[in-house]
């Protein structure tokens, strides 16, 4: 038996028709589907003949959408129609699901004679079936499509051996679509042998996990709230989602799980005061004549209205301008909420939350590197990046220098070409990636995070290389999709590697 490369669906298993002739996906249709499709599985649907037109119109949208093929059976023909099927998707050592929610022996003995797999979606326990008929159907039940995931990866170990890693991820359903649609996602086994697998924050767990060897996640997306904390060992109290509850609660009662990456291990990145604290010994990697790489200088704020702020400042070795950031830097609704502030005296009435964290505005020719860390490969792109500080000073004397507020997200202010003065080029040739690459490693390990991020930018004058932010798995988009992925791939499975021999 090979790998899952082909999966067939009956109609009613995907779509159902109200009484008015309205026709619409069943319960969780439509996400597999897309999921299905970012893998890269041949997907096809059938129908018999007394299918609605409705139906068929429907049916053939989906097709157009998602590149899967329909066929239409005829009871008078059934192993002409299994044939047809066949030779579609005829992949030698592979193998074909076919996936129903009513029984039609003589189409299940048909295909099962071809070698296809029947998945029956039925509330009926599987333990209800006589186990002749299941050897002999080749069948497998479901209760929910929301299983059919772990079906594939069940038989996709199967049918490859050993050496096969099965990877349970968890993040919101845009950020899953972004990664899935680059192929990051997929159910058929990667070069390095890895299947993924969505997992269900609302579905048992139990039945979820017994399939996965690895955990990779984006907690930062089920995060309910966050509290600062004044214990010394955590500076943060984080709060998540109760499905995310639920499976930190598993990753406790079963160490043995390998998870990309323990939750403790992300708490500096949503601390921006803990990470710039942690940036104040990038010092240790530099050498005398060569370039630096630092952090920003800071200050903590707790109070705008302090009447030793401007003294506090100073002593921080903060002029101004200066960039004012939530201490939060993710997980809240106004994590993201920023101001550059130009005057001491425009901190009294700024709408940042609080507390917040005073960093150093660097002059950096309105150029940003972001750096993306992928196990022990490091990968860079350009992006335009906020103007130096003289054209904010220049182009807000008219408003009489009030701060900007911004989302980092949404609204970052972006130079125009012409404040790039012309020299792109040669100010990306002031990037020494040696020394980056250095800071990367150096942060990968003393973090103890398999994919991150940091943005990098290149100090006019000095050519002090400054890292200002620091985030946990990031999206790599910039970074071209036959060489992130891959990389992202071996990283995880180096990372698997890694911790279960540190288990050991």
């Amino acid at each position: 038996m090979g790998a899952v490369k082909a999966l067939l669906f009956d109609s009613s298993v995907l779509i159902t028709e109200d009484g008015d002739g309205t026709v619409s996906f069943q319960s969780g249709a439509e996400a597999l589907l897309w999921r299905l499709a970012y893998s890269k599985l041949n997907l096809g649907v059938s129908y018999g003949e007394s299918v609605s037109a409705q139906k068929v119109s429907f049916l053939n949208k989906i097709a157009l959408l998602l590149s899967l093929k329909c066929f239409m059976h005829k009871k008078c023909s059934i192993d002409a129609s299994v044939n047809d099927i066949s030779q579609a998707w005829g992949k030698t050592g592979e193998s074909c699901l076919y996936v129903a929610s009513s029984k039609d022996d003589e189409l299940y003995r048909s295909l099962s004679n071809n070698g296809w797999f029947i998945v029956l979606k039925s509330a009926e326990s599987a333990d209800d079936v006589v186990e002749s008929e299941k050897e002999n159907l080749r069948l497998l039940y479901i209760g929910k499509l929301e299983e059919l995931p772990f079906i594939i990866c069940r038989l996709n170990r199967k049918g490859r051996g050993d050496g096969i890693l099965s990877v349970g991820y968890v993040m919101k359903p845009s950020r899953e679509k972004d990664f899935a649609k680059r192929g990051a996602f997929p159910m058929y086994p990667t070069q390095n042998g890895l299947i993924f697998v969505p997992l269900a924050l609302d579905f048992p767990l139990a039945f979820q996990m017994q399939e996965v060897d690895a955990v990779i996640h984006k907690a930062t997306d089920e995060i309910a709230s966050v509290e600062l904390s004044t214990s010394s060992e955590h500076s943060i109290k984080v709060t998540f989602s109760n499905g995310m509850k639920e499976l930190e609660r598993y990753f406790q009662g079963h160490p043995g799980c390998c998870i990309i990456d323990p939750l403790n291990n992300i708490y500096p990145v949503l601390d921006r005061l803990r990470i710039q604290q942690i940036l104040l010994r990038l010092e240790d990697l530099n050498m005398v004549g060569c370039s630096r790489i630092r952090g920003p200088h800071f200050l903590k704020i707790d109070d705008f209205k302090d009447p030793n702020l401007a003294k506090r400042l100073s002593e921080a070795k903060l002029s101004l301008p200066c960039i004012v950031k939530p201490q939060v830097a993710c997980g809240v609704a106004d994590a993201h909420s920023m101001g550059i502030v130009f005057q001491a005296e425009d901190f009294k009435d700024l709408q940042v939350p609080l507390p917040a964290v005073a960093q150093e505005y660097v002059d950096h020719s309105s150029l940003l590197f972001k750096f993306y860390v992928l196990g022990d490969r490091t990968f860079h792109a350009v992006k335009k990046s906020t103007p130096n500080a003289d054209f904010f000073l220049s182009s807000c004397m008219e408003d009489g220098l009030k701060p900007i507020i911004f989302d980092s997200l949404k609204s970052l202010p972006t130079a125009k070409d012409q404040q790039l003065g012309g020299q792109v080029e040669s100010k990306v040739d002031n990037l020494d990636l040696e020394l980056v690459t250095e800071a990367a490693n150096w942060l990968r390990q003393l973090l103890d995070l398999t994919i991150f991020g940091f943005d990098v930018v290149i100090q006019e004058g000095s050519r002090d290389h400054v890292i200002v932010d620091v985030n946990y798995l990031p999206s790599f988009k910039e970074v071209p999709d036959d060489i992130a992925v891959p990389a992202f791939w071996e990283a995880i499975k180096t990372s698997c590697k890694s911790r279960s021999a540190n288990r050991e």
